[in-house]
Order: structure tokens, then sequence, then C-alpha cells
């Protein structure tokens, strides 16, 4: 008998000392879209989307509708709103001269999840930080794209065993199918006896703007209306990448109301297709041993203008491209509530470790939003600071948001409750001059606190006047036939073709 319960007690017993058996540390199944606007979902209020599956997961979980990316260093905004969720560090609290993909050695979330948790982590989709923090990272995965974009149905992938990536072979499929494809095998294949966390990185809605045709033709037959802060072209001078950049050289200037209605249409379409695959996620995990004890997330990386103030890119500080979708579900989480505290997509880190019952080793910016969803506090913030770059500030409350543009020495006052869309310039009107200075205040307190010391404004701003020139728009090589066709006029043209 005695040398029966040995045996047991070793079999429960890893290298680690941890107890599997009994073990029951949640799951986390992280799903993380690419570009995604938070006013994209028809459960958080948009009537001309369908997101069906999106919809059932905010009915049985809590949503966030004031959720940002905290600003960028880079024109690749995804790089930097992936670096801090990875290091639940603000990116100017990231010591390195190589914040996209050095960080310096800090405890990354998977990693940290795995030496102090036990947990099995596991990457699908995405990464897109460089080969250095994907091995510190994570040991396994299957269909790995290293890389920030490609054509979604055109593209390859990689394997992750032990910490090896295995040569590139063609997806097979269309991104958001072959990334679903690989989480359901995971958790189909997964056994009870370990936690694990599963990292399911999407790259849709993230351009090309290619659904497959049935997707977008939805949305070609009842199309879904323009942004309410649409504008055919940008006032001024918002950032280099604004003006010269690949992202806002998807349309041409002016931008038309048809041309934005149909690139609308495409990237509803491709959100659509991607809501189709996340079901097909949860209802893996619905099917499986694992359903009463696994945390989903979903999120974005940033939102997207589409059309709003005449940009198309992220490279801003809008609502628009900073905010993006937050929806949390689990055990213990309440179901189909959600708020308005203002959270960061960085303060996951400190929640999905909450969840799993681990302290971090090392100071964070990264806030847990578990006592929020439990009612015990109202927001961890009071306000967000949205730095981009050096040529981007803004600062809001809950009813101001200041907007500084030093390169150019302008500013931005808009009284959000009155005018959510960002369209009605208040700085200047000398009645506001106090509430100006109110939310410089403010500003200056982040800066002080993240240690932000670019100018707030030059001696010799540029010129705020833009100078649009649809001869610079670039034609990437990601984009497919039928797009360079029907938005440049083929590969050899840079220009904008007829509309088709």
């Amino acid at each position: 008998m005695k040398q029966k319960l040995i045996l047991i007690a070793t079999i429960l017993i890893t290298s680690r000392g941890t107890v599997h058996a009994t073990d029951t540390r949640p799951n986390i199944i992280f799903l993380f879209a690419d570009d995604q606007r938070a006013d994209t979902i028809g459960a958080h209020g948009n009537p001309h989307i369908r997101t069906p599956n999106l919809d059932k997961l905010a009915a049985g979980g809590f949503s966030f509708h004031r959720n940002y990316c905290a600003g960028s260093f880079s024109g690749a905004v995804c790089v930097a709103s992936r670096a801090m969720l990875m290091t639940g560090r603000h990116w100017m609290q990231i010591p390195s001269e190589k914040v996209a993909s050095d960080w310096k050695k800090l405890p990354l979330l998977p990693a940290v999840l795995n030496s102090q948790g036990d947990y099995r982590t596991f990457i699908v989709g995405k990464w897109h930080n460089g080969k250095a923090t994907l091995h510190r990272a994570f040991s396994s995965g299957q269909s790995v794209y290293m890389g920030g974009m490609a054509n979604h149905a055109d593209f390859e992938v990689q394997d992750l065993t032990d910490g090896e990536l295995s040569p590139r072979r063609a997806a097979g499929g269309f991104s958001s199918s072959v990334f679903a494809d690989a989480a359901v095998n995971f958790i189909q294949d997964t056994d009870t006896e370990r936690p694990f966390f599963l990292y399911v990185a999407f790259m849709a809605p993230h351009d090309p703007r290619n659904p497959p045709e049935e997707y977008r033709k939805i949305y070609y037959d009842k199309r879904p209306p323009l942004p309410k802060n649409f504008l055919p072209q940008h006032p001024f001078v918002n950032a280099p990448q604004a003006t010269m950049g690949r992202d806002e050289g998807l349309a041409p200037w002016p931008r038309t109301k048809e041309v934005i209605s149909d690139q609308l249409c495409e990237y509803y379409g491709l959100i659509t297709h991607l809501d189709q695959q996340v079901g097909r996620v949860l209802q893996a995990l619905k099917d499986s041993p694992h359903a009463d004890n696994t945390y989903i997330v979903y999120t974005a990386d940033h939102g997207l203008a589409m059309g709003s103030h005449g940009l198309l890119g992220k490279q801003n500080v809008y609502e628009q491209s900073m905010q993006c979708p937050l929806i949390l579900s689990g055990p213990k989480i309440p179901q189909g509530k959600s708020s308005d505290a203002f959270t960061y997509v960085h303060d996951l880190y400190a929640t999905v470790c909450g969840f799993a019952g681990i302290k971090p080793s090392v100071d964070i910016d990264s806030r847990d939003l578990t006592p929020i969803m439990e009612g015990k506090l109202n927001g961890v913030r009071d306000s967000v600071f949205l730095p981009f770059q050096d040529n981007q500030r803004a600062v809001r409350d809950e009813r101001w948001k200041l907007h500084i543009y030093p390169k150019i020495n302008h500013q931005l006052l808009f009284d959000l409750r009155s005018d959510p869309h960002e369209t009605n310039n208040l700085a200047e009107d000398a009645a506001h001059a106090s509430q100006v200075e109110r939310m410089m205040t403010l500003m200056r307190s982040w800066r002080t606190r993240l240690g932000d010391k670019a100018p707030l404004s030059v001696n010799d701003p540029q010129p705020k006047e833009p100078a649009y020139n649809n001869s610079n728009r670039r034609l990437d090589v990601w984009q497919p036939k039928w797009i360079r066709d029907k938005y440049f006029g083929g590969r050899d043209n840079p220009n904008h073709g007829p509309r088709k």
C-alpha cells in the first residue's frame, strides 16, 4: 500500500513540484484581432455588421467600451501594441533602444505563465516582434506567421516545436480559417492535466481587405453607412505616415464616398468572416472538457480610421484608431455586463496573471481589470494618454480630449460628451481656454510619470497644410490582383483605376 501511494505521488508531482491531478487552475484562450475598430461589433451598438459569435461572447461575458492602445513608437502600431501587451508596460517604460523586438529581457506574459504557473503556452497566427522574443515567449505553436501583414489568401506559415521554427510552408487557406483550424486542433488534442495559455493572433481585419467574395458581397448588397466623421481628406498634416505612408495610400486623395464605401464593405466582410472563425474556436471549447475552466479574452491591437477624418490607417490619435474592442468571459465573470472604465490593451497582462493566480515579479504599468468586473472598483485610471512617436500627443478624461501636434504647433480640443466623433475643434475658442490649460496640465502629469521628453512645440514649425499627392501612393506586394486593379489601376500604375 505504501509503495502504491508513493507511485501515485510521483505521478502527480512534476519536477517543479506542481500537483496536476487536482489542478483547478484555469486555462486561458487569448483571441487577438488586428486593426479592428471598437465600433464593429453588433452587440456593442453597430446594427450594420454581422458578428453573431462576438455578440454571443459579449452576452456571456463582460465588455469594456473604452479600451485603448496606448499610442506607438512606430508607424506599425501593432508592433508597439504587442510589445506593451507582452511586457505589461507602456512603450515609454520599455527600457530598450529596440523596443520593437528586444524588450531588454523583461518577463513576457507567456513566459511568466509558464515559469510561475507551469502553463503550457501555445501560439497560433501573427507574431510581429522578432524571433528573439518569440523564442522567449513560446516553445510551441502551429501556423505561426512571422511578419506584419500578408495576402490573407496566399501566405506562408511555420510551426514551433521545442523552441525551433520549422521551414516555411504554404498556409493552404484563408488566414482566419487557417488560424482557427490550428486553435481548434490544439483545444481538441489537449488534455486537462496541465493548464494552457492559447494565444491566437489573427491577421484580420488588417488589409489587404480581401475577404472571401461572399463575405464582401454581404455588405456590397446592403451597405453600412460611412463614418459620421467622414472627410475627403484630413485638413492638416497629421503625421508623415498619414500623408505619404502605405496605409493612407490604399485609396487616392480626395477620398470619395464611393471608394470609402467599398473599402468599408470589404473591411466589414473581413470582420464577419473572422467572427465565423472565432465561433468555431468557441464551439470547440464548448465541446471540450475545458469548457467550464477556461477564460476567453477577445481584443485587438488597435483600431483603424477607415475614412474617419479623411484618414484610412491607425497612425493617428483619434478615438476610432486608438480604441479597440475588449470582451472577457469565463469562470465568475459576470454575464452580459459592461463598463465605460478607461482600459489599455496592456492591462491584459495583469488581468491574465490574475486569472492564473500569479503575481508579476516586476513593476508593470498594467492594471488588473478583475475588480471592475467584480463591481469592487469603478475604474483603474481617470484618464488615458495617447502619445504617437514624436509628432502627436493626446489626453482624454471623462468628457474632454486634447490633441497636440508638436511639429506644426497645432492643438485640438473636443467635448466628447457632445461631440464623440471629434469634429468640432474648441481649442481656438477663448471660452474654452481654461479647459485647454486644464487638459495640458493633465498631459504634463502623464508625461512626467512616463518620462516623455519630446517637445510639445517647436520654434520653426512645419507647414500645417497637407500636400496630398497620388503619385506618392505605394503599392505593396501583399495586395491581390483585384485590389490592385480596383484601387491602383493595375500592378504598374500607382494611380487609382476605374471603380469595379
